[in-house]
């Protein structure tokens, strides 16, 4: 017969098959165990799948559940010798075996992705190019696949960055170039570029690419949504202008805080540019709101950005502003130096600006007008401009992190919030708010700490600072159970319970090494004042001798009125 070997010839293109002779009978199959049961040579089409329901004269491609499961049939017609019609079946629900099915739908949701993702094999052939890639692009599938990309863009080959990548097998990323052209314009794509490997051998080369417009679109809708942000529990009269704290939101009781928090009001009273210097979770941006919300701008909008969360080739457009044409996607966009008016900027890791963009923003600051991307004109820069860092300004300057000029911009005058490990009232007290506070939010009775917890706590040495504490006593709170006695180190996460431990030791030789953590205020002065002397006045040598930063050293100056001697 003949039907066997069309429907081996026909079986190395599709999974299943069933052969049927002029008259709709069954004369061959090759299908899976559980549609087999059903199948029997001669036996008419119609047992199986009602005619009335399809048409097997025609060409055609339709779907049908047989035995609980779902298939796609594709009828075909072949005349060898005597016709014959043959149905290829493909078991839709087969998305591991279906090898052609698992493609479709991959090719399906890549096409779906907002990102665009186009691929290239060993000749640099484009195999693969996405419906996303095309609106950036401005191109078409038909025009690009299965050319190479050089004849598709029109460069050279020796340019390539898919063959670069193939060559080396290392990933390009984040690079921001015009490969396209619409009525001669650039248009411009973020990407990053990936190899592909099987077996060691790189076999493809990928790009995903972004759009900068909609990223932007992006980044000024979170930053308008951050600004109308506010607290559910907790309704305050000034939440209308951007923020949700003032000074009466700072705790803590150290003779260091309260002296902290006068000088930032009295910053805020003259509306004073200012570069507020903490570790991560001091609470910067606490302080610059609450400056605010002292000062006689309290009204206007406080505009929070933080420099280091926004890629570099949008912080200037965010900042600034543009005009429509500026660059591709560009529109008439007001920058956040406009956009905070009378109100307060706040910069937030500042230390993270490209150098690049400093010298600008020191521009800004200097001349107090701003241009936006694009434009020739000038407007004039009303807000007060509240920087933060979280790494010393003078270790930046030296490393050239930042520009000498713009930190005397920017630091007009300063303010250092001391890091918890040189607050030990503070531990003590956010150990007993915190503990109280989570209390209440959890509806739990706080069992008492032990005495062998509190000292491992007030030894540590709180690297994040009041952040860290604060999610440490949420954790303690959520693990101790309602039938604990006390909540003691068992009840610490395992991690920080390492953590903790090994820091007992290390903080007790640091301790015996410098004293000065332990020492009553009315002899702090004499201390240190005896160490600067004795170190001639070098800054650094003195903080490395008392045990504490440079810029605690510095505080401590200021707060003790000390001066070098001439």
């Amino acid at each position: 017969m003949l039907a066997p070997a069309i429907g081996s010839l026909i079986k190395g293109f599709v999974d299943e098959v069933i052969i049927l002779n002029i008259n709709h009978e069954i004369v061959w199959h090759d299908t899976n165990s559980n549609l087999s049961k059903n199948i029997e040579i001669g036996m008419p089409i119609s047992k199986l799948i009602p005619c009335n329901e399809v048409s097997f004269e025609h060409k055609e491609t339709f779907s049908k559940v047989l035995n609980g499961t779902k298939y796609s049939i594709e009828v075909k017609a072949l005349t060898f010798e005597v016709p014959y019609i043959i149905l290829c079946l493909e078991d839709l629900s087969d998305l591991i075996e279906n090898k052609s099915n698992r493609l479709y739908c991959l090719e399906k949701v890549i096409d779906s992705l907002d990102e665009g993702v186009m691929m290239s094999n060993l000749n640099g052939d484009i195999v693969l190019y996405n419906d996303a890639q095309e609106k950036m692009e401005g191109l078409s599938k038909t025009q690009v696949v299965g050319k190479p990309l050089w004849s598709a863009y029109n460069y050279n080959p020796q340019n390539s960055e898919h063959k670069h990548v193939l060559k080396t097998k290392k990933p390009i990323f984040s690079r921001y170039k015009a490969h396209s052209k619409i009525d001669g314009v650039p248009r411009y794509v973020n990407y990053s570029t990936f190899p592909i490997q099987k077996n060691g051998e790189t076999i493809a080369v990928f790009s995903i690419s972004t759009n900068e417009s909609r990223l932007k679109d992006r980044l000024h809708q979170t930053i308008e949504e951050k600004r109308h942000t506010v607290d559910n529990q907790v309704t305050k009269t000034y939440s209308s202008n951007g923020t949700t704290f003032t000074f009466e939101d700072i705790k803590g009781r150290s003779l260091a805080l309260k002296n902290l928090i006068k000088d930032a009001q009295n910053i805020a009273v003259h509306n004073a540019d200012v570069l507020i210097v903490g570790e991560t979770g001091t609470g910067k941006e606490l302080f610059a709101q609450s400056m605010h919300n002292h000062s006689p701008r309290s009204e206007s909008p406080f505009v929070a950005v933080n420099c280091a969360a926004i890629p570099e080739n949008l912080l200037e457009s965010t900042l600034f502003g543009t005009v429509k044409g500026a660059f591709t996607g560009a529109a008439d966009q007001v920058g956040l130096f406009e956009y905070a008016k009378n109100g307060t900027l706040f910069l937030d890791e500042i230390n993270s600006m490209p150098m690049a963009l400093q010298s600008k923003l020191m521009r800004v600051l200097q001349e107090r007008l701003v241009r936006r991307v694009g434009s020739n004109e000038t407007k004039p820069v009303n807000c007060t401009v509240i920087s933060a860092s979280n790494e010393d300004p003078e270790m930046l300057i030296v490393n050239k992190k930042i520009r000498l000029d713009l930190f005397y911009r920017i630091a007009r005058t300063s303010l250092y919030i001391p890091p918890l490990r040189e607050r030990p009232e503070d531990i003590h007290f956010f150990i007993d708010y915190f503990l109280k506070s989570y209390q209440e939010k959890f509806s739990k009775i706080a069992p008492p700490m032990t005495e062998a917890l509190r000292r491992m706590l007030l030894q540590y040495n709180w690297p994040g600072n009041t952040r860290e504490l604060e999610h440490l006593i949420e954790n303690l709170m959520i693990r101790h159970s309602d039938t604990d006695r006390t909540i003691d180190i068992e009840h610490l996460p395992v991690f920080m319970r390492g953590k903790l431990q090994g820091s007992e030791t290390s903080n007790q030789e640091v301790k015996e090494a410098t004293p000065f953590k332990s020492m009553f205020t009315s002899s702090k002065k004499h201390y240190i004042l005896a160490t600067l002397e004795q170190m001639d006045w070098n800054i650094s040598a003195s903080a490395r001798k008392l045990g504490i930063s440079r810029q605690s050293l510095q505080y401590h100056i200021k707060k003790y009125n000390l001066v070098k001697p001439n």
